[in-house]
């Protein structure tokens, strides 16, 4: 039974934005490449393809606007503009994806796409070349070919490069006074074919010939230019040609897309049944079609589906441990029952298998970091420009891992300290020049996996960060580490001027705010005059993690086996109180002791004896360290964590909770959050 048109449309406009998203990432790294080379043809021919692909997809989806500024902006995208107004090409080639991007969002919330009057002033103003620039394109005429070959036809080309074959892209212009097209066309083909291979023609047959202006073709010969261009001059029958060398054509897979939705398009208008699966059919009929096979092995899934299974697999899990508790019980009971070993036999084969699968799990979501790193080339060139500086960025570490969601919320955080850096680390030239260095200020983004924790460094190499910024009497109080991190506070600037681009204290405090969600921790270190590096360390995944479990007054905690350092015991004696704080001296260093029952107000559930000796679970945060005092530990486990509402849960304390085997609630400790409030509560001058 086949789906109503609307539910097709739906799904086509789905893959549409999909695809376009991809697109117009491609067209800003396209468009900082023209920047750079301004008359670099294979980029101007890589723009004119992403650009026809998104006007013949947005037609198909009958997004007109979109459309018809994609056909405006193709007459401007020639190697003859780009080599007089390459600068001015690039910046109405960025503005365009933008552009785009607008539209795009509007079309997706249903909205009236925004009027796009500036893009359309600067392609006017591209295509109203002064008369020497007219002069100079007039000698070599350029015909409006498109060259818009199908994936296949381009796969065809791909592989007569690699074969050593010469390929050229042909356009003949039929003589206007030609009064018979269908024949004029049948002695244009006639040439082609005797001159070399004919790999894509358009139009294909007599009948479509006759309203047609232009002929185009993809040729493989070994003749040379000179001669081809010779024999396509037909007297009386070709008016202009052009020639041009094809290149080894790139099949990313939204290049698929224009042939399904306007085959899926026409199937929908004419209601002929099977125009899309023959079209498919005949498309991947060719065995040695890459493309075809990489459609066929790839899938795409909804992420909501992949949390699904992710839940799925963290509630396997909590039954591995209430499995594993009933087998302690047997063992307990029935130490000597010849099942026992069958039974542990089996929960250690299910307990490999879960491991294997919940990896596999893990590794769906999981995704690079270059998906994040690609937008922020074209941001520091705009935050850059902005504040007339001359800014580089380099980019490693572009193929860590990490989970998709926590990806996402990084997102926002990196961004404010990648324009953060280019607006107040970077100086102006004269300044840098003046003090030894490079003219051109740089911007470095690295990731890396630490344990089971991803870092990402912002670092820059610009004037650095004065702890010396505060007044004398509150800088005694501080420590230089101290004083930078109050840029993580809410209002708080550096900036002596309110600019466009930063300097409200809005902005770093999200980046904080970002990382305690995440669980994670942010550190900056800077040196005056050299630059500053900013880490983000966040877990590599937040669907489960191994935990060390304690209780305090009766109830059952957990914290994150990577923040633990180490684990002591205390007497009464050894605690200390300095400014209003119990210290404890640890092999030479000075440790702040905490007491969840005295940040949080917490009640103790059950009746506990005058300890006379104490646990200390010592936490390491970034460069802080700090003792926990627990009641007693109970234990490792792997736990899975379930979010808590905050009607449940008022606590910034606890991060989230579990269940283990036995039904029992476990609650998570947010160890960010626990600095936190020693930070507020009094001076950290005796945290190590």
């Amino acid at each position: 039974m086949s789906r109503p048109p609307d539910d097709r449309g739906g799904e086509l406009r789905a893959l549409f934005f999909e695809s376009a998203n991809e697109i117009l990432q491609s067209l800003n790294e396209a468009g900082l490449e023209l920047e750079a080379r301004p008359s670099d043809e294979e980029v101007i021919r890589r723009i004119r393809r992403a650009i026809h692909t998104l006007k013949g997809d947005s037609a198909a989806c009958g997004f007109h606007r979109l459309s018809e500024l994609a056909h405006e902006l193709e007459d401007v995208l020639t190697p003859q503009v780009a080599q007089a107004r390459g600068a001015d090409l690039a910046e109405l080639v960025l503005t365009a994806a933008d552009s785009f991007g607008a539209m795009l969002t509007c079309y997706q919330r249903r909205k009236e796409p925004p009027a796009v009057d500036a893009l359309h002033a600067m392609i006017r103003k591209l295509l109203e070349a002064p008369a020497s620039q007219k002069a100079a394109v007039s000698a070599e005429p350029q015909l409006p070919a498109q060259f818009a070959w199908t994936e296949y036809e381009q796969l065809m080309i791909s592989e007569a490069v690699h074969r050593g074959e010469i390929v050229y892209n042909v356009a003949l212009r039929i003589d206007p006074n030609s009064l018979m097209r269908a024949a004029a066309f049948q002695l244009i083909r006639n040439v082609l074919h005797g001159s070399g291979t004919v790999i894509a023609l358009r139009p294909e047959d007599n009948v479509a010939a006759a309203t047609v202006e232009i002929v185009e073709a993809a040729l493989a010969s070994f003749q040379s230019e000179e001669r081809l261009l010779q024999r396509c001059r037909i007297p009386s029958i070709v008016a202009d040609v052009r020639l041009e060398r094809a290149a080894n054509a790139e099949t990313p897979e939204h290049e698929l897309l224009g042939d399904l939705l306007e085959a899926q398009a026409a199937k929908l208008a004419a209601g002929v049944a099977d125009t899309h699966e023959s079209a498919l059919a005949s498309s991947s009929s060719s065995s040695g079609s890459a493309a075809t096979a990489v459609a066929e092995s790839t899938l795409r899934v909804d992420a909501a589906r992949v949390d699904a299974v992710m839940n799925l697999v963290g509630e396997l899990i909590i039954g591995k441990s209430m499995l594993n508790r009933t087998l302690t019980e047997f063992d307990q009971k029935h130490a000597r029952d010849p099942l026992r070993a069958k039974l542990a036999d089996a929960m250690a084969f299910q307990a490999r298998i879960l491991d294997e699968l919940h990896k596999c799990v893990l590794k769906i979501r999981m995704v690079p970091v270059e998906q994040l790193f690609r937008r922020f080339p074209r941001l520091v060139r705009d935050v850059a420009k902005q504040c007339g500086k001359d800014v580089a960025l380099e980019l490693s570490g572009q193929n860590t891992d990490l989970d998709k969601g926590i990806l996402d919320a990084l997102a926002e955080p990196l961004m404010h300290l990648v324009r953060n850096s280019v607006d107040h680390g970077i100086e102006p030239a004269e300044e840098r020049v003046s003090a030894g260095k490079p003219a051109r200020g740089t911007v470095y983004l690295n990731a890396y996996h630490q344990g089971t924790q991803v870092v990402i460094e912002v670092r820059d190499d610009g004037r650095g960060m004065d702890p010396g910024i505060l007044k004398l009497d509150e800088a005694k109080r501080l420590t230089d580490q101290e004083t930078l991190n109050l840029i993580f506070e809410s209002g708080f600037s550096t900036a002596s001027e309110v600019t466009e681009v930063s300097g409200r204290g809005i902005g770093m405090d999200v980046v904080r705010t970002v990382l305690d969600r995440l669980k994670g921790t942010v550190h900056i270190s800077s040196q005056l005059g050299r630059g500053t590096i900013i880490q983000l360390r966040a877990p590599l995944t937040l669907a489960s993690i191994q935990t060390l479990l304690f209780r305090v007054g009766g109830r059952l905690f957990a914290v994150p086996l990577s923040s633990v350092v180490e684990i002591t015991r205390i007497t009464d004696p050894e605690i200390h109180r300095v400014d209003q704080r119990e210290v404890l001296r640890l092999r030479e260093q000075i440790l702040t002791l905490v007491r969840l029952d005295h940040l949080s107000r917490l009640r103790s559930i059950d009746t506990q004896p005058v300890r006379k000796k104490h646990f200390v679970i010592v936490i390491g945060a970034a460069e802080k360290r700090f003792g926990l005092v627990v009641d007693s530990l109970v234990g490792e486990e792997e736990l899975v964590i379930k979010a808590l509402p905050g009607e449940i849960v008022s606590s910034d304390l606890v991060s989230g909770a579990s269940i283990l085997g036995d039904g029992t609630v476990v609650l998570i400790l947010n160890v960010p959050a626990v600095l936190s409030r020693l930070s507020r509560a009094t001076p950290l001058g005796a945290i190590a």
